[in-house]
């Protein structure tokens, strides 16, 4: 691809100088992060999480960065904001169909609103993030920097997905189609969470995290480079985890620890359906 092998030998040179092959890279880079021609991460069957992430995108975004100047971006001279000129507002019009409602949300120029989508404001959707149609993304709610969000998902007030920009290696925070992310619920270091599963509210998953499956009777956790993988359809609470010796346990110690308590069924499609009046 004549645009990666571009964006790896810019991202490698040692200079100060950006002449405008950078810029138009780098231009090109953001328009195709726009319209999802291409992805931090995607899809990918043959890997174990069944995704792969793309190290040539982070790059590019990474030199978008370096080659930018922090210019005067105010709003009328009343709402002050200063950043890099390479990373504006995305520019969004009406034919997009996404609803932005009215009141402090910020969606950054390089990233992927897919059609139908609903912004409470207020939120904020970063650089390199992918969200796909019909997703609702909720008051005070944030997707990172490349985070990968699917279809119908519906991101709760105050949740949060991280972002993942360095490694440019490392697998960026997933969150497949039709995913509940509960209120105030934090999902971080690469963590995928697969189709349909339920985040209840409060619920904390980061790469190091074991997840205790009481239904199938194991715990899930990383294994060496693969993400943490949320299997689909889990419905994830959070818990607690005595600590067994030590001054733990005299202390009456318990650890923080999500814990699947069921898999999805009737009940549980039954009790998220009412969000759909909202879209």
């Amino acid at each position: 691809m004549r645009l990666a092998e571009q964006i790896e030998r810019l991202f490698e040179q040692q200079t100060t100088t950006y002449g405008p092959e950078f810029f138009d890279a780098f231009q090109e880079l953001k328009q195709q992060l726009n319209s999802g021609a291409v992805r931090a991460a995607e899809p990918d069957p043959d890997q174990p999480s069944g995704w792969k992430v793309n190290p040539w995108v982070k790059k590019g975004i990474l030199l978008g960065f370096r080659i930018g100047q922090i210019e005067n971006m105010s709003v009328d001279g009343k709402l002050p904001f200063f950043d890099k000129h390479t990373f504006p507002l995305k520019k969004i019009a009406l034919a997009s169909g996404v609803r932005i409602v009215p009141g402090g949300s910020s969606i950054r120029d390089g990233c992927y609103v897919g059609q139908g989508v609903t912004c409470m404001p207020p939120m904020y959707i970063n650089a390199g993030a992918y969200v796909d149609d019909g997703t609702m993304i909720d008051s005070h709610a944030l997707v990172g920097s490349c985070a990968q969000v699917g279809k119908r998902v519906h991101l709760s007030a105050g949740s949060q997905l991280g972002g993942v920009l360095e490694p440019v290696g490392a697998m960026p925070v997933i969150v497949e189609d039709e995913v509940l992310v509960g209120g105030n619920c934090g999902v971080y270091e690469g963590t995928v969470v697969k189709t349909r599963a339920v985040l209840g509210a409060g619920t904390i998953l980061t790469g190091s995290t074991p997840v205790y499956d009481l239904v199938r009777g194991q715990i899930i956790q990383r294994q060496g480079e693969n993400p943490l993988v949320i299997p689909p359809e889990a419905v994830v609470v959070p818990g607690s985890r005595a600590i067994a010796a030590g001054q733990g346990k005299q202390w009456n110690l318990s650890l923080y620890t999500p814990v699947i308590v069921k898999y999805r069924d009737a009940k549980t499609n039954q009790s998220i359906r009412l969000e759909d009046f909202l879209r």
